[in-house]
């Protein structure tokens, strides 16, 4: 699996592009000159077009051989409100980003971004952290060369940009950030989706090991 770069430039992968988090990334990814192609996953056409970009629509839970690439980044999510049922918001937050890792190992990816949550933990009493913190587990185990998870608090972006529902603890959060500012510790302060997707995309592409970025730290 140790492989060097395509000699066009990296090849990225990314899951979960109609995010907040997500689109930033594929945006950044675009952007960069070292990025030879970028391949995303949705379960519904991308309206989106460019010349690197290559869009695959899928079934998360029954995934076809994945084209060869060096690094994979993790944005797919959702809420239990939108998903219906704990049951399926692990089968998006969990099982499908799980089958996603799994399926960019064997088609050579070495290193992973992905986007958790603060306070993500296996012993959580929170079904959402504690779903949050199996996932970051299980990644750990498939053995990948570097993984780098990135745990925003509340995210700030334009969710009516990307026709996505604005969620109620985000914009509460959005109004305390503004009015209280910097008497809130910067872990817990809302976080711009494009700052998180920036400390991604700097850290995965020479990432070895296992690196946690908190919220605080990816924060100008």
């Amino acid at each position: 699996m140790d492989r060097a770069p395509l000699a066009h430039g990296r090849t990225a992968l990314v899951a979960g592009a109609t995010g907040l988090v997500g689109r930033e990334i594929l945006d950044c990814l675009l952007a960069d000159d070292t990025v030879g192609a970028v391949h995303v996953l949705v379960r519904r056409p991308l309206q989106l077009a460019h010349a690197r970009l290559t869009v695959h629509v899928v079934d998360f839970a029954a995934l076809p051989p994945l084209p060869p690439v060096d690094e994979v980044y993790l944005a797919l999510g959702t809420t239990i409100k939108v998903a219906g049922s704990q049951a399926a918001f692990r089968a998006v937050d969990f099982d499908a980003n799980l089958a996603v890792a799994r399926a960019a190992l064997v088609a050579g990816a070495r290193r992973l971004g992905l986007v958790s949550a603060m306070g993500a933990d296996t012993k959580s009493s929170l079904f959402y952290s504690r779903v949050k913190g199996e996932l970051e587990d299980a990644l750990r185990g498939l053995g990948y060369e570097g993984i780098v998870v990135a745990r925003p608090s509340m995210l700030a972006g334009d969710r009516a940009a990307l026709a996505q529902a604005e969620r109620g603890g985000e914009k509460l959060a959005l109004q305390v950030s503004r009015w209280l500012g910097p008497l809130i510790p910067k872990n817990f302060r809302s976080v711009q989706a494009a700052d998180v997707a920036r400390a991604l995309l700097r850290a995965v592409p020479s990432a070895s090991g296992r690196q946690v970025i908190l919220s605080g730290a990816m924060q100008p």
